[in-house]
C-alpha cells in the first residue's frame, strides 16, 4: 500500500500537503506519549480545505501517515531549519510545546530513523520530484504550492499570535519575483485575515530544496493559522465549514493568480 496520495493533474501546479497525515503504524502508536496520540501538531483537514484543487485542475500530494513517524518537510539529514530557534526534527522527539512525544526509553535510535527515511520519507519525495517534472515537460514549468497549518499560538515557536496567513518564498529565493509580488497582492488587496510574508515562516525544506526559478520550478509556502478554519483548541480539531468557505475562497483566487502570473 502506497504511504501517500498522488492525484495528478492537468495545470502546471502541484499542492503538497507534507503534514497532513494521521495515520500511525500499529507498532508506533503505544510507544507514545497519551497526549502525543491526540496528533495535535498535524496540519488539520488540510485536503478538505484545499478540496477544490481537482475541479481547478491542480496536482494534490499527501502523505497518509502523521509527521510524529517522521517529517517530510526537514531534510533528510535532520538538520534544523531555522538555527537557534526552537523547533522539530526529521524524526520528532517532542511537541510544538516541548513536551516528549514518546514513553521514556520509547524513542527510536539511528537505526529506526533511517529505516524511517527510506520507507516513508524517499517515497513522497520520489513523487513530489516526479510531478514537478512531469509539469515541466508538459508547459515548461512547475508551480509548487506548499499547504500548511499550525495552531495560532505556540509560545515555544513564536511569539504572540501567528498572522492568519503566512506566505514564505525562501526570502524571494524559491520563486519568480513575478509569482511573489503577485500571490501578496491578493494577500493585502483582503481585509478578513492577517498577514504576512516571509516572517516567521519563510519556507521549509521542499520550499527551499525544490524552489529553483532559473530551472522553472517555483516554490512558495502558505502557512495558515488553525483558527482560521477550525477548532483549534481541542479534540476531535473539528473542521467549521462555515468559517472555512471564505478562506478556501480566497485561497483558491491565490492559486488562480499565481498561475495567471506565472512567467512560463
Amino acid at each position: 500500500m502506497s504511504t501517500f496520495e498522488l492525484h495528478r493533474g492537468n495545470l502546471p501546479l502541484l499542492i503538497s500537503m507534507p503534514h497532513a497525515g494521521i495515520e500511525l503504524p500499529a507498532d508506533l502508536r503505544p510507544r507514545l506519549s497519551e497526549i502525543a496520540g491526540q496528533l495535535r501538531d498535524t496540519d488539520w483537514h488540510i485536503p478538505r480545505l484545499y478540496e477544490f484543487a481537482g475541479a481547478l485542475g491542480a496536482s494534490t500530494l499527501w502523505p497518509r501517515y502523521s509527521r510524529y513517524l517522521i517529517d517530510l518537510n526537514r531534510p533528510p539529514d535532520g538538520s534544523s531549519l531555522y538555527p537557534g530557534q526552537a523547533g522539530t526534527g526529521l524524526c520528532p522527539l517532542s511537541q510544538f510545546d516541548g513536551q516528549p512525544l514518546y514513553r521514556d526509553g520509547a524513542e527510536p535510535d539511528a537505526a529506526e530513523i533511517e529505516s524511517r527515511r527510506q520507507r516513508y520519507w524517499q517515497p513522497y519525495h520520489r513523487a513530489l520530484a516526479g510531478e514537478l517534472a512531469r509539469l515541466r515537460r508538459n508547459h515548461g514549468y512547475a508551480i509548487l504550492f506548499e499547504a500548511h497549518s499550525i495552531a495560532s499560538l505556540v509560545p515555544r515557536l513564536f511569539d504572540g499570535r501567528l498572522a492568519d496567513l503566512n506566505l514564505g518564498t525562501a526570502r524571494g529565493e524559491s520563486c519568480d519575483a513575478a509569482l511573489r509580488d503577485a500571490a501578496a497582492a491578493v494577500l493585502a488587496a483582503q481585509t478578513d485575515y492577517s498577514q504576512v510574508v516571509d516572517g516567521r515562516f519563510v519556507g521549509g525544506y521542499i520550499t527551499r530544496h525544490y524552489g529553483r526559478p532559473g530551472q522553472g520550478v517555483h516554490a512558495l509556502q502558505l502557512e495558515i493559522a488553525q483558527c482560521s478554519y477550525m477548532d483549534e483548541a481541542a479534540p476531535p480539531f473539528a473542521y467549521l465549514a462555515q468559517r472555512a468557505a471564505p478562506l478556501q475562497a480566497l485561497l483558491r483566487r491565490l492559486l488562480e493568480t499565481l498561475l495567471a502570473a506565472a512567467p512560463g
